[in-house]
């Protein structure tokens, strides 16, 4: 077969030339199988010829039985079955189209007898698009019989004997990048991308598909293929450069691997995040299981770790560490109970910060009467709590209501009834008390438009007390499990309740910094108990998988 117009390949993306020169005159055929109605040309001015309606109606046989990927069927209708069976089936197995269109065009006699008809092919193919090409087949009639005369090129004028139709991964597509310019591997962060169509469908993948794409969504070629190796002959389609670009992202790849395997063997839903306290760059933000971006996006209670912005609050009116303060049992709101874990009480004598380390409830709540129904919210603010953070992908970012009843204030305060918050603004806060100012976090720098800037700043007599009483915590409270580590780390752990069980159910937190160097954390345990019991020893091996 020769190389003429008709076997110009049609790419999918060129628009398909129309037929010039066509006189038509009279119905062949109405064909049930594909409901094509044929026409045939005159032959010679004399008037239709029967011989191209009768081959024509083979070949349209073949051609319907190949769209609709009946490769028996197909091979039927030719000169060689076996042969055009095998090379029909292994195209439509390879290509997986999910749309298939053949149109055939006008017939012409050859002098051997044989006509010759051009048709187009036009597919849907997963993950490729809209792909299509022309070519052509002899249909010829020997001893009364008319058969499609059967050879490679008539499947694609681009291959010869021994090849095939195939699909191969392009590599066009940019991928997510760490700090250092390596490939992130955090799959709860980097999304995945749905082969079929190959667009980003969760996580920075579907928030970046134009960029990573380029904004073409093909993740896959058609090429021919060896048939008996497999190994590319020739690319056919996706060979055109595409404008994709890599996302890159803060992430510390050690100090993700550190969290990532801090969380390994855990049982319960968890997560880790780290983030720079000098610019707010996420350096980790592990999950485990996968999946759920919970260490960015999930909503939870914070228990008593919101009790630094407590802290905060009750500092900013003028109470001191050195404070005295009572921590009984029970303390009793409008005849609402709130005691402490296991119901425990401090010595007669016990101050603000020994509260605090231990995590006291009562005592907070006690202390509720110094702060106004907007005292919470508006130190939360501080913190960069209740802003809309531009952090180059979905985060939560945190909700404290200013109080609506006694009560509510009473167990805002400890970090229950309607405060809620992700691990990464607990991170945050950690962070804010390091730095000494907020500074919102951020994961893709070159995606932020407008950076959230906390509307005040904490004092700096508010966060030397902070940082005083978190290190208190970690050397004789409740954050004993980081007691023997270096760094000089300080934290608060959170014990939060949820749900309406009885005893109520609870996560277990732990927030912190270490004083040697410039990162801060939060670990969440889902349904996970004790913050100082069970988040403590996470956040423990996650700082010592740092070192």
């Amino acid at each position: 077969m020769n190389t003429s117009d008709d076997y110009h390949r049609y790419g999918g993306r060129r628009p398909r030339r129309g037929m010039r020169g066509v006189v038509v005159v009279a119905a062949v055929a109405v064909l049930a199988g594909g409901g094509w109605l044929g026409y045939s040309r005159l032959s010679g001015g004399n008037g239709p010829d029967p011989r191209i309606g009768e081959a024509q109606a083979v070949l349209v046989k073949f051609l319907d039985a190949w769209k609709a990927g009946d490769a028996s069927g197909a091979g039927a209708y030719t000169d060689t079955p076996d042969r055009a069976e095998s090379l029909v089936g292994s195209v439509m197995t390879n290509l997986k189209p999910s749309k298939t269109e053949i149109e055939p065009g006008e017939g012409k006699k050859r002098s051997e007898g044989d006509v010759r008809f051009p048709f187009t092919v036009r597919m849907e193919i997963p993950g490729v698009g809209s792909y299509g090409w022309k070519s052509r087949a002899d249909v010829r009639n020997r001893s009364g019989k008319w058969a499609v005369v059967f050879s490679t090129p008539v499947i694609h004028p681009a291959m010869v004997p021994g090849q095939t139709l195939a699909l191969k991964s392009q590599e066009t597509r940019a991928r997510v990048l760490d700090r250092n310019g390596e490939v992130l591997q955090a799959p709860s962060l980097v999304g995945t991308v749905d082969e079929s169509t190959g667009k980003g469908v969760s996580g920075l993948e579907a928030r970046y598909d134009k960029q990573l794409s380029g904004g073409s969504p093909a993740s896959k070629a058609v090429v021919v293929a060896d048939r008996q190796s497999g190994g590319v002959v020739k690319p056919l389609s996706g060979t055109e450069a595409v404008d994709a670009e890599p996302v890159r992202t803060t992430i510390d790849p050690d100090v993700q691997q550190a969290a990532a395997e801090a969380l390994s063997g855990v049982r319960k839903n968890a997560a880790i995040v780290a983030v720079d306290p000098r610019d707010g760059h996420i350096l980790a933000a592990a999950n485990r299981p996968g999946g759920m971006n919970r260490a960015l996006e999930g909503r939870y209670p914070p228990g008593s770790t919101f009790k630094v912005v407590t802290a905060a609050a009750l500092l900013k009116q003028g109470m001191r560490p050195t404070d005295v303060g009572d921590c009984p049992k029970f303390a009793y709101v409008d005849g609402q109970r709130f005691e402490n874990q296991n119901q425990f009480v401090l010595a007669p004598g016990s101050t603000f910060r020994d509260s605090f380390a231990k995590s006291c409830n009562t005592f907070f709540v006690g202390a509720r009467g110094k702060l106004s129904d907007t005292s919470l919210h508006d130190a939360a603010r501080a913190f960069g709590i209740g802003g809309t953070w531009d952090v180059g992908t979905v985060t939560y970012d945190g909700s404290v209501p200013v109080n609506n009843s006694d009560n509510d204030k009473a167990a805002s305060v400890i970090g229950q009834a309607r405060v809620q918050v992700s691990p990464l603004v607990m991170a945050s806060i950690a962070a804010t008390v390091k730095q000494g100012t907020f500074h919102q976090p951020v994961l893709v720098p070159d995606a932020v438009k407008k950076t959230y800037r906390a509307p005040a700043d904490l004092d700096r007599t508010v966060v030397g007390s902070l940082r005083e009483m978190m290190r208190a915590t970690v050397t004789y409270g409740a954050g004993w499990a980081l007691k023997d580590l270096p760094g000089e780390p300080h934290a608060k752990t959170g014990t939060a309740e949820f749900g309406s069980a009885r005893p109520p159910r609870t996560h277990a937190w732990m927030i912190g910094y270490q004083g040697d160097r410039n990162l801060a954390w939060s670990v969440l345990l889902e349904d996970g108990g004790s913050g100082g019991s069970d988040a403590g020893p996470i956040a423990a091996k996650f700082l010592k998988g740092l070192r």
